[in-house]
């Protein structure tokens, strides 16, 4: 009987790189990143949604239906993964064990996720969060400071992953990013033990083989993993080169604190004296001065919300209020 199995992490953490690794497994199948349970269980939710017709009296109604049934929610989870677990039959042949949903803004609802699908499994990919600061910096904005963007996932969806991991460690399985490039057989040993499979030296052979259409997804890995490299370990240090980069990320690794990092294996002071020793590159000092005020703006006001209700200004009709 096929079984979800789910892949949680942040973006820029190594997770397409492992979805491709596992997938060559003849057990596991894939698809690039499904996002189909976020709409899901965000319905259960009053914030956290803009819409034409009205999510706030769409969750009071849904939550209303809620308290007519047996079990009240845990019954709309169970409809909810019968659904998923639809799609990941048709999306897998016949014999597949496990359907991998690698989907990293499910850190988000990742509690919700776990309690849909009781019987799954589930993977928490953890990677040096100054290195996922500095991918992201990098793969998304070609070396410009864009952190504003992606602050949900570098605060609520951290903080939802570490809560969820610290709740359902005794089912879940940790893994670290830079483990996986360092000792790459050794940990698909264990994690495919873990899934009661048999470890298939293919897996490391012939993973850059898969290559998973779609709109979303990571294709910035696809094209650069060819091999496993451990260069990945240590390249954020090239980008979190100027005072106000370290500044930001030492607020980030204090707001972390000790314990949540050592929940996903790293020290405090290691990371913290890694930061220290990074170079000095003033040539992004300017640039990043003018877009930590961009980034202020942006926030305050949701330019994209603003942006799609400018659009309407030219035909009456389109201009609306979301809610």
């Amino acid at each position: 009987m096929l079984k979800p199995l789910i892949l949680f992490s942040l973006p820029r953490s190594g997770s397409t790189l492992l979805q491709r690794i596992l997938s060559v497994h003849p057990a596991v199948c894939s698809a690039a990143e499904p996002w189909v349970l976020l709409p899901l269980l965000y319905a259960l939710r009053q914030d956290g949604v803009y819409a034409e017709y009205s999510h706030r009296f769409s969750s009071r109604a849904l939550h209303d239906l809620l308290e007519k049934l047996p079990q009240g929610r845990q019954d709309y989870l169970e409809a909810m993964a019968a659904a998923g677990m639809q799609l990941y039959t048709r999306l897998s042949d016949g014999n597949a064990r496990y359907f991998l949903d690698k989907t990293p803004r499910y850190a988000l609802v990742a509690d919700d996720v776990i309690r849909m699908f009781g019987q799954g499994e589930f993977i928490f990919l953890w990677r040096n969060p100054l290195a996922v600061i500095a991918s992201m910096i990098e793969t998304w904005g070609e070396g410009k400071w864009n952190l504003y963007i992606y602050k949900v996932d570098l605060f609520d969806g951290l903080e939802k992953l570490i809560d969820t991991y610290r709740e359902n460690s005794a089912k879940a399985l940790s893994v670290k990013y830079e483990t996986l490039l360092q000792a790459p057989q050794q940990e698909l040993v264990r994690i495919v033990q873990h899934l009661g499979l048999e470890y298939d030296t293919a897996m490391l052979e012939t993973f850059s083989q898969v290559v998973f259409t779609g709109a979303m997804g990571d294709p910035t890995g696809v094209r650069d993993y060819r091999q496993l490299s451990t260069q990945p370990v240590d390249k954020w240090k090239a980008t979190l080169n100027n005072p106000i980069r370290r500044l930001w990320c030492r607020r980030y690794l204090r707001w972390i604190g000790r314990e949540r990092l050592a929940t996903m294996g790293y020290d405090h002071e290691e990371l913290l004296a890694g930061l220290n020793a990074t170079g000095t590159r003033w040539s992004t000092l300017p640039g990043d001065v003018v877009r930590f005020g961009i980034g202020l703006v942006h926030c305050l006001f949701d330019i994209r919300i603003i942006r799609n209700k400018l659009a309407g200004l030219s035909d009456g009709r389109r201009l609306k209020s979301y809610s």
